[in-house]
């Protein structure tokens, strides 16, 4: 199991002594690989920490939570929000961080392996954040691992902690999930965010639509979780069609760094823009999210929109980071 230790089968972190069910959030010693992890359980129980975080933050500033712990940053990939908002949740909660976020400048550059780099690491810390352009990853520096390890986003896998803080933001501003109608469009074959987000969305009532072009459809191996799970989803090229009727438009950047082909990227990247012209179209109470950073995808003018959500995501991700970090340490 990815959630204990494949040496010992103990749960990481764990005293030998101490049984693993005798902690009660589910959470202490365990990796964070993947949204499948979750149950609509677990995230009623982050999410109420994660309240708990925002109100200490608007408060207090700050807590002492973690006094005494580190946390290991490691990105092989280039990072704002994800690194600099783990970075944060750690300071909130009074421990410390080792962040490396240019691997170049590491032993990465004389042939260190993954598993080497994060055994080394986590002598000097208590937790590993790890951010790499290679599906899977996330799991082979688990296996090896003999602390917990949070998966920041491994290639075009998934990004779990992204997808969490996302659920967050749609339940804090429309105030349920169930019944919503969501959209997601632009990237969805490379988009790691937006498959970690289906995954999610599909433990709840809620209405799926894939918007795309054909060479950056959903893969079919989400598409068929989702099936799996009961759910209907509609896939279809023009966000005109829908943009009345749903609650949620997710919308992601066409990555540039996943083509192999430079001129197959720039038939594909500006293929859809939200301006102002379409949400006029839109519900008065839709949320527009996307993960950040953006580029063609959403106009600028549509930043003062109250129904623009993507900086209120950006914020929430440190709350349930803060709230990722404590379970895990066994201080939730």
């Amino acid at each position: 199991m990815i959630a204990t230790d494949v040496i010992s089968g103990q749960v990481k972190g764990a005293p030998s002594a101490l049984p693993a069910d005798h902690i009660g959030n589910g959470f202490f010693g365990q990796d964070i690989l993947s949204v499948r992890q979750f149950d609509r359980e677990k995230l009623d129980y982050i999410y109420r920490v994660a309240d708990e975080m925002r109100s200490l933050v608007k408060r207090f500033g700050k807590a002492n939570l973690l006094d005494g712990k580190i946390l290991a940053n490691l990105f092989y990939e280039p990072s704002t929000r994800t690194s600099s908002s783990f970075q944060a949740a750690m300071l909130r909660l009074g421990g410390r961080s080792i962040s490396i976020n240019e691997v170049h400048y590491s032993s990465v550059t004389k042939g260190e392996s993954l598993p080497d780099t994060v055994r080394t690491l986590e002598s000097y810390c208590d937790l590993t954040v790890l951010r790499h352009p290679v599906t899977g990853s996330a799991e082979l520096a688990a296996r090896y691992a003999r602390k917990p390890l949070i998966n920041a986003g491994d290639g075009t896998g998934e990004h779990p902690t992204q997808a969490l803080l996302d659920i967050y933001t749609v339940e804090n501003d429309l105030g349920r999930l169930d019944g919503l109608k969501v959209a997601m469009m632009g990237d969805l074959k490379y988009g790691r965010t937006v498959h970690s987000l289906t995954r999610l969305l599909s433990l709840y009532e809620t209405e799926l639509y894939f918007v795309s072009p054909e060479i950056l459809r959903m893969p079919d191996e989400i598409l068929g979780e989702v099936r799996a799970s009961g759910h209907n989803y509609t896939e279809l090229r023009d966000v005109d069609e829908i943009i009345g009727e749903i609650d949620v438009l997710y919308i992601t950047r066409v990555q540039k760094e996943r083509f192999e082909d430079p001129a197959q990227y720039d038939e594909v990247k500006g293929c859809y823009v939200v301006d102002p012209a379409l949400m006029a179209h839109a519900k008065s109470d839709m949320i527009l999210m996307h993960p950040l950073p953006r580029v063609y995808e959403i106009a600028m003018e549509v930043d003062d929109d109250p129904r623009a959500a993507y900086f209120r995501q950006m914020e929430n991700g440190m709350y349930i980071r803060m709230a990722l970090l404590a379970a895990v340490l066994g201080k939730a």
